[in-house]
C-alpha cells in the first residue's frame, strides 16, 4: 500500500492545453495565485516598486533643483567670448528661399510672375510681423542718437521708414527692384565698438561706405555710433551686374540699440537693402558686411558678413 502510494506520489502533473495553462496562469484557484503571485507576492513587489520610484524621483528632482539655482532665466551664465556663440556677431537676410532648397542662398524670382512674387513678398510678411505688431508705449520708445533708452526700455522699429521697401509697395519685387532685409545676429551683453572718427576707418571697408561716414560725420558726430553696413558684388561681373543700391532707414545699426540684455519687447533693429536696377537673366552673388572695430569678417565661416545670390527674370 506504501509503494503504491509513493508511486502516485511522484507522478508527473496531468497535461493541460495551451487555452488551459493560460487559464491557470491568470488565476490558480488551488494556490489561489494570479498571473503566478499570491496576493503578499504581489504586494510585497509592489511596495518595492514604489519605494524605489520614489525615491528615484525624489532624487532627480532635488538634483534638478539645485541645478536650478545656478540659473538665471533671463541672464545666460556664459556670455561673449566665454559662449559657444562668442562675441562676433553674423548677418543673416530675409527672405530666405523656400524650405525645399534649405542650404540655398539664391533669391530668384520673376517680376511678371504675380504668384511666384506672391512667394516671396509671403516671407518678407512673415519676417516683419512681429514690427508690425508694435508701436511706441509702454516700455517701447522712440529712440536716437542723442536719446538713447532707459533701462528697461526698448528702442522703437519704423517699419515705415523703409520706402520704397514696404508692404504697399509690394517691396519693389513686381519692378524687378527687390528689398533684402538684414539683421545682426543678437549677441547677449555685446556692445559693438565704433569708429569714432573717420581716420579709424578700415583699408579693406569700401570707398563708397567711407565717402557716407565722412558725410554722416560733419552732419551729425553722434551719428558715427553706428554698426557700418556695405553691400556689394564678390566678383567684377557681379559689380557690373548689381545696379545701384540704397540702404533704409540707414546705412547701418545705430548704436542705441545694443546692448542686448534680454529686454522685454526687444527687437532687433533692420536694414532694407534696395537694389534699384539688377540686370535681369543674371545671377549675381552679393555679400554684406558689418563694420565695427570688434567685428571681424570671415567668409568661409561668414563670420561679421552674409552672403546671397540674387536673380531677376
Amino acid at each position: 500500500m506504501a509503494d503504491k502510494l509513493k508511486e502516485q506520489y511522484y507522478l508527473p502533473p496531468p497535461k493541460l492545453g495551451n487555452w488551459e495553462g493560460f487559464k491557470i496562469f491568470l488565476w490558480n484557484s488551488e494556490t489561489k495565485q494570479f498571473l503566478g503571485r499570491t496576493a503578499g507576492s504581489w504586494a510585497k513587489i509592489l511596495l518595492f516598486y514604489c519605494c524605489f520610484y520614489a525615491v528615484l524621483i525624489g532624487f532627480f528632482s532635488a538634483m534638478l533643483a539645485i541645478f536650478y539655482q545656478t540659473l538665471d532665466m533671463k541672464v545666460p551664465k556664459w556670455q561673449l567670448d566665454s559662449s559657444l556663440i562668442g562675441s562676433n556677431p553674423g548677418l543673416g537676410f530675409r527672405p530666405m528661399p523656400p524650405e525645399s532648397h534649405v542650404e540655398s542662398t539664391l533669391v530668384w524670382f520673376k517680376k511678371t510672375d504675380q504668384k511666384n512674387l506672391n512667394v516671396w513678398i509671403e516671407k518678407i510678411d512673415e519676417f516683419l510681423q512681429p514690427y508690425k505688431n508694435v508701436s511706441v508705449g509702454g516700455n517701447v520708445v522712440t529712440c536716437s542718437y542723442n536719446n538713447r533708452p532707459a533701462e528697461g526700455k526698448v528702442c522703437f522699429v519704423d517699419i515705415n521708414e523703409w520706402e520704397p521697401c514696404t508692404k504697399d509697395k509690394g517691396y519693389s519685387y513686381n519692378r524687378g527692384s527687390p528689398c533684402i532685409f538684414l539683421k545682426l545676429n543678437k549677441i547677449y551683453n555685446w556692445l559693438p565698438q565704433y569708429y569714432s572718427s573717420v581716420s579709424e576707418l578700415p583699408e579693406k571697408m569700401p570707398q563708397d561706405l567711407k565717402n557716407h561716414i565722412q558725410s554722416e560725420n560733419l552732419n551729425d558726430e553722434a551719428s558715427l555710433n553706428t554698426v557700418w553696413v556695405s553691400c556689394e558684388g564678390e566678383n567684377p561681373a557681379d559689380v557690373e551686374n548689381i545696379g545701384s543700391i540704397q540702404y533704409f532707414p540707414k546705412r547701418g545699426f545705430p548704436g542705441y540699440f545694443f546692448p542686448y540684455v534680454n529686454q522685454e519687447g526687444y527687437l532687433s533693429p533692420v536694414i532694407a537693402i534696395w537694389f534699384e536696377a539688377p540686370t535681369t537673366g543674371v545671377l549675381v552673388n552679393i555679400e554684406c558686411k558689418a563694420w565695427a572695430k570688434n567685428i571681424m569678417h570671415d567668409r568661409m565661416e561668414r563670420r561679421g558678413s552674409v552672403h546671397f545670390e540674387l536673380m531677376v527674370d
